[in-house]
């Protein structure tokens, strides 16, 4: 019995079960959308926590947990899922055998459809086969019908086609008849007025038949006129009755159909051009078709295009003459200007033909059954007219104010007319939008080397181009060439010696100059320009001479110049390149390299060095102080050779890359006249060594005898002195020679270095050999060493190599020798026997410590150069440099 029982309750009470019972759950329960595992166990919690309340446990007490009815109501909750579990897999069963059932169904309808096609298909080849009457299978009924229906119908085609021949066989027997016998095309007029297309077609067709009947039925017409010319009567009026006699007794059928043809013709051109300004183009394209079979169509293309407006406006300007600015043409013709643009006329006709053209493609594949035909033609009088007419007076203007000018219009017109040719191609003309066809791509190219055609022929362009540029350089250098023209072989000063021919030389060379001008076919404008750029006339005044006045920058190259002519040049290699075939490249290469290395390489930058070397081979001979004033001209020309080589290697010899003989020719030309430019300068070098040293030894020859024997009255004197007259004199000369040939000669490479180097082994050499020639007292010795400072600290300030100048080079040399004359005899036998390892090379040369410090150095003095020095001593007498001398 239950805890909670009590003997009161009513008798009707409703009796508690021994365990409370948890609460029911359904399907729904779980599957809702709001179902939370959280909110359903603290509803069970909840449950749990009424039934102890309800048990009467006090909320306070410590009775514990009971989880018995938890521990019910999940055996409950499970017991219930399996139970839906078992559900939903007899559901599950349920529809997988509907599944199963619905895809066989689906399968067998499937097999089923496709049966039913197999047999239509069958059914349809069977009948296909047998209309055709090659069926096998399809029994002879369907076979037979098949053969039938083809040879049914091609019976009836075989029909009508007879039909129509006889029809128009009779047509044309009629036509026949009425112009052999009456002389009249009735019938066939009355069709062509009829007004369809078709009739005039077949008009045109039938009238070209009756003229081959007449051929040959009435040959008699066709042979009238030799006929006559074959009656020869003695009376000319007999003749002519005969004539008039035959002429009524036949119809001249040939006439009367050439008659209705040119009728037929003419009436068919006026309708055409009566469409045509009416812009109905299929009226056009039926006049097209019927004069087609007239001639080619050849009278309707031609009215086409000579009618057209635009070729009727245009032979109005023909006879315009071509204007423009005329600062504008000089400009085209001075080298120095960039190329101006086409000519404006010439533009502007270009402009419209890009426009008329692209317009009128639309018009003629509207109106045309052949357009492709009639745009070539339209393109070949659009070129060959009014664009070629403008050119030759653009070209013929520009020839006119100078070749240069004559050469860019060309550029500029060729450029134009390419652009032009490109953008006709890409709006595809009367295939737009759709590419341009490849047989009008090729009208329009050829029309366009057809417009240049002249003005290549052979090698006359690149000819034109090396007159160009050869009449430029020869004025730009004139100056230059006048200048050497007047050196004399025999000179002493490079600058002075060249001016001083009298004036009458250069009126000279400016006359002939001019008269050579004059007497050439050159235009006067470009006669001025080639005046202005030589000098000869002033850009103010076009009409007076300038006198000429040479100064000695004028005997220079000058680089500014160079750098002139090297653009002129790239100019004519750009322009060539656009201009002419690519074939010819490599040869225009070779020909603007030959006038290159003649102009600027012989012309140029050898007569500079032949002048230079001129000179400095007159003053070998040591009778004055050299004058290096030459030195710049040698640094401009060494420039301007790698300018120019530097231009040759980047330009002209990668565009013959071509042709490799013509590469290999231009490379060897190039080689040679680099080397002989090379062997001028080594020898200019030379000869600067040589008369550098030749004066050095003149002024050393100077140096008196008692320099170096100061007398004992004259102590204070030479104490004051820090170098004898002889050494300052050499050191300024030095000294000078040094500044000029570092501000002559590039500073980059080797050559300056070279050179300089050279010049202090040389004055090393002269001054060793100086002082084995005077007798030193105790004070001289002094005198020498400051001498020997001096010549060693100019040399050393110099940029020459570290061997020489360095320490433990070889100017130490002359410290060392200074030091012979100075030491006392102790220090001189120390000196040489610490050096004494060196005199055992096998060599005979001993080693000489300069006694700084602990270094030693050799200084490759020999034992009969130390011998030589110290027995010039005033005091080498002595018995103490005696036994100096005899240990050696």
């Amino acid at each position: 019995m239950p805890d909670d029982a009590s003997p009161s309750s009513p008798s009707n009470a409703v009796p508690r079960p021994v365990f409370p019972q948890g609460p029911g759950f359904t399907l729904e329960d779980f599957s809702s959308r709001d179902f939370m595992v959280k909110e359903f166990i603290e509803a069970l919690s909840e449950t749990a926590v009424s039934s102890r309340r309800s048990a009467g446990v006090p909320a306070g007490g410590s009775q514990p947990f009971d989880p018995k009815p938890l521990i019910r109501t999940f055996e409950h909750a499970q017991r219930r899922i399996v139970e839906l579990s078992g559900d939903l897999e007899i559901k599950e069963n349920e529809l997988s055998a509907a599944v199963r059932r619905a895809e066989a169904q689906h399968t067998q309808n499937l097999n089923t459809l496709g049966r039913k096609l197999s047999q239509t298909v069958d059914s349809f080849q069977q009948l296909d086969t047998s209309f055709n009457g090659t069926g096998m299978s399809g029994g002879e009924l369907s076979e037979a019908t098949g053969s039938m229906a083809v040879e049914t119908g091609r019976k009836l085609e075989e029909l009508d086609r007879q039909r129509r021949r006889a029809l128009d066989a009779h047509f044309l027997l009629e036509c026949w008849d009425g112009v052999s016998n009456r002389g009249d095309l009735t019938l066939l007029e009355n069709l062509r007025r009829s007004g369809t297309g078709e009739a005039k077609v077949r008009s045109a067709q039938i009238a070209r038949q009756l003229l081959r009947i007449s051929q040959r039925l009435d040959t008699a017409s066709w042979d009238e006129a030799a006929g006559r010319h074959n009656e020869t009567f003695a009376n000319g009026s007999i003749a002519d009755e005969h004539a008039s006699t035959k002429g009524s007794m036949r119809l001249n059928t040939r006439e009367i159909i050439e008659k209705f043809s040119e009728t037929l013709e003419n009436d068919l051109l006026k309708q055409f051009d009566d469409f045509y300004r009416k812009a109905n183009f299929e009226g056009m394209k039926d006049c097209a078709t019927v004069l087609e079979d007239f001639n080619g169509g050849a009278s309707v293309i031609a009215l086409f295009v000579n009618q057209h407006q635009f070729f009727i406006d245009r032979s109005q300007l023909v006879t315009e003459q071509v204007g423009g600015d005329p600062e504008a043409w000089e400009m085209l013709a001075d080298p120095d200007a960039e190329p101006s643009k086409v000519e404006p006329s010439l533009q502007s006709l270009i402009d419209e033909v890009k426009v008329v053209v692209q317009e009128e493609s639309a018009i003629i594949k509207r109106a045309f059954p052949y357009y492709e035909q009639v745009l070539g033609k339209f393109l070949q009088r659009v070129f060959q007219q009014s664009i070629q007419q403008r050119l030759e007076m653009v070209l013929d203007k520009a020839n006119s104010v100078s070749s240069l000018a004559f050469l860019r219009s060309l550029q500029s017109s060729r450029s134009y007319l390419s652009a032009l040719v490109d953008d006709l191609k890409a709006h595809g003309l009367t295939e737009h939008p759709d590419p341009i066809s490849s047989q009008t791509a090729l009208i329009l190219d050829q029309q366009l080397e057809d417009l240049f055609v002249p003005y290549f022929v052979g090698s006359s362009y690149i000819e034109r181009e090396k007159k160009t540029l050869e009449e430029l350089y020869t004025s730009l250098q004139f100056k230059f060439t006048t200048f050497h023209a007047r050196r004399k072989k025999a000179v002493t000063t490079f600058m002075a010696s060249l001016s001083k021919s009298g004036t009458e030389v250069l009126v000279s060379a400016r006359d002939a100059y001019i008269s050579r001008l004059e007497s050439s076919e050159l235009p006067s404008t470009q006669k001025g320009l080639l005046l202005q750029l030589a000098g000869l006339r002033e850009a103010t005044d076009s009409t007076k001479f300038a006198d000429i006045k040479l100064t000695e920058d004028d005997g220079i190259p000058s680089i500014a110049h160079a750098k002139r002519m090297l653009k002129w040049l790239a100019e004519a290699v750009g322009r060539g390149l656009e201009l002419s075939m690519t074939s010819e490249t490599p040869k225009d290469m070779l020909a603007l390299l030959g006038l290159l290395l003649s102009m600027m390489g012989e012309g140029y930058i050898e007569v500079c060095l032949d002048a230079a070397l001129d000179v400095a081979t007159s003053q070998e001979s040591g009778r004055t102080e050299p004058d290096l004033g030459y030195i710049p001209a040698i640094r401009n020309a060494i420039s301007i050779a790698n300018l120019m080589v530097m231009c040759i290697n980047t330009l002209l010899i990668p565009l013959a890359a071509g042709s490799i003989t013509v590469r290999r020719e231009m490379e060897k030309k190039t080689n040679l006249i680099t080397i002989r430019i090379e062997e001028k300068i080594n020898s200019i070098e030379q000869k600067v060594i040589d008369a550098t040293l030749t004066w050095v030894s003149k002024l050393l020859s100077g140096q008196k005898k008692n320099d170096f024997r100061p007398k004992e009255g004259d102590n204070t004197t030479w104490l004051e002195r820090l170098q004898t007259p002889t050494c300052a004199s050499t050191c300024a000369f030095l000294a000078r020679a040094h500044d000029v040939l570092k501000s002559s000669l590039p500073p980059s490479g080797s050559n300056l270095r070279q050179l300089l180097t050279e010049i202090a082994i040389g004055t090393k050499s002269l001054l060793l050999e100086h002082f084995k020639r005077f007798i030193v007292n105790g004070p001289g010795g002094l005198i020498v060493t400051k001498d020997m400072t001096q010549y060693t600290d100019l040399l050393r300030s110099w940029d020459i190599d570290e061997q020489i100048k360095g320490s433990s080079g070889a100017l130490d040399v002359l410290l060392e020798v200074g030091n012979l004359f100075v030491i006392g005899s102790e220090a001189l036998q120390e000196r040489i026997r610490g050096s004494a390892v060196n005199t055992g090379t096998g060599n005979g040369n001993a080693g000489i410590d300069q006694g700084r410090g602990t270094s030693h150095v050799d200084t490759n003095l020999s034992v009969q150069e130390v011998k030589a020095y110290v027995s010039r001593r005033e005091d080498s007498n002595t018995a103490a440099l005696q036994v100096v001398l005899n240990n050696l």
